[in-house]
């Protein structure tokens, strides 16, 4: 079936000497990956490798077989092009850490109109603004919405987050836990939109401390999710950042 829907790029593999596999988080089917032949070394074709960077919104023409197998796209068009994303050091280190999160987190062969749109706007927040100290921290709390374990709100006041629970709670637990200063932080960033980051202040130590809590959050709930390897390049371009 030919289908033209938009999609976002999660990752384009190098396939032999001239293809690319490239995993795409589509408006009308989900997760889809399609099998670039020789996009890498055609001149004249309608595809280029240049348009399947990390998080690059698109406009695809392809045909969906549904079968499990890899998918062809026809045509492309970039939508909504990029003015800092893969020019700027430290939105680029972003891009890279939140395309390899997405590509372990998002299952789903079904249509999410929620979660695209999501994508797209946070997207297009993270491209069109400077003050992104803690983007990463906001997207991924908020993604949390989508995947089917935001936190419980409830009971708020309390001193301790239940990482494994995904709650808070009153007295310590044998489980993951996020306590103390860090848990301020994490409880000023619940419900809160991208616009509201200028005026949330955390430290470098703080803000690294509680995205490996959130990236346990993470572990923790999803099936056969990995630590992105680019968290370490992440908190290095981050250590010199803000």
């Amino acid at each position: 079936m030919q289908v033209t829907t938009k999609a976002i790029v999660l990752s384009a593999l190098k396939y032999g000497d001239t293809s690319l596999i490239v995993k795409a988080f589509t408006a009308s089917d989900g997760l889809k990956s399609y099998l670039l032949k020789g996009v890498l070394t055609s001149k004249k074709g309608k595809l280029k490798a240049a348009y399947f960077q990390p998080l690059t919104q698109l406009e695809l023409t392809a045909t969906h077989k549904n079968k499990g197998s890899l998918e062809n796209i026809r045509e492309v068009k970039v939508l909504n092009p990029s003015k800092t994303l893969h020019t700027d050091i430290v939105k680029n280190s972003l891009v890279l850490f939140l395309s390899e999160t997405l590509s372990n987190s998002i299952q789903e062969q079904e249509q999410d109109e929620g979660l695209y749109n999501y994508l797209e706007y946070a997207l297009q927040w993270l491209d069109t603004n400077d003050n992104i100290a803690n983007f990463h921290l906001l997207f991924l709390l908020n993604l949390t919405k989508y995947l089917g374990f935001y936190p419980e709100e409830a009971n708020e006041q309390a001193s301790y987050f239940d990482l494994l629970e995904g709650q808070f709670i009153s007295r310590p637990s044998l489980n993951p836990l996020i306590e103390k200063k860090h848990l301020s932080h994490f409880k000023k960033l619940l419900g809160i939109n991208f616009d509201a980051l200028s005026v949330l202040k955390i430290s470098k130590p703080s803000r690294e401390s509680l995205l490996k809590s959130v990236i346990l959050y993470f572990e923790l709930h999803l099936h056969g999710f990995r630590k992105p390897k680019s968290l370490a390049v992440l908190n290095a371009v981050f250590d010199s950042y803000a």
